[in-house]
């Protein structure tokens, strides 16, 4: 494949993604609600689902990595390969994101919903380590096999990430997913913007979709 790719690219599955942790958002449920806020996101030792209509990002770059966590039962360090997407804004249409956790009383499931009015959430500097996603995609002016931490990206590699300069990754002016099914281990972003939002604690097992089977 030659690595210069330009023009409009439509690839049915695609490791791109959006969203903070369910559990973080949670904790600052209110103040997402009432505008703007810096967040930055995990949930340790466990990957959340999100769901999304759609999501127009700018200036994408996309590289491989690892999120670390603690494992739940046994508090052991753990590396789960992801792939890092970055961009320089992301809006997000018609967001779920859950988190399914196992009590001594049965499951719950904590549930976001946002931008489900009309008017999409909006991130400023969004990264996400994601391990799964699916969605309809299509990018514009996309570069693949460039180096990562290339002078020329306009979006630079998650702060605080070590990378191999001989790595590679890839870049695009702008990316449009639709039909989003994802699940990420954290996101970090300067601002996110969450229209309308609701927050949920449920009963049993209510994630935003069900895998395939």
């Amino acid at each position: 494949m030659n690595s210069q790719v330009r023009g409009g690219t439509r690839w049915k599955r695609f490791a791109l993604v959006m969203v903070p942790s369910v559990a973080a958002a949670a904790a600052v449920g209110v103040g997402l609600a009432q505008g703007a806020l810096a967040a930055s996101f995990s949930v340790s030792g466990q990957d959340f689902k999100v769901s999304a209509d759609r999501l127009k990002g700018d200036n994408l770059i996309q590289y491989g990595g690892f999120a670390k966590g603690n494992d739940l039962k046994t508090g052991e360090v753990k590396h789960h390969p992801v792939t890092i997407s970055g961009f320089s804004r992301a809006e997000i249409t018609n967001m779920c994101q859950s988190l399914v956790t196992p009590t001594p009383f049965g499951n719950i499931t904590l549930q976001l919903r946002t931008g489900h009015k009309g008017t999409p959430a909006v991130a400023e500097n969004i990264y996400l380590d994601v391990a799964e996603l699916d969605a309809d995609a299509h990018f514009k002016d996309l570069d693949i096999g460039v180096a990562v931490g290339d002078g020329s990206h306009v979006t630079k590699p998650q702060p605080g990430t070590v990378t191999n300069k001989y790595a590679f990754s890839q870049r695009a002016k702008e990316a449009t997913l639709t039909k989003v099914r994802q699940k990420a281990w954290a996101t970090t972003a300067g601002t996110f913007t969450l229209p309308d939002l609701k927050l949920r604690l449920m009963g049993g097992d209510q994630p935003c979709y069900q895998d395939e089977k």
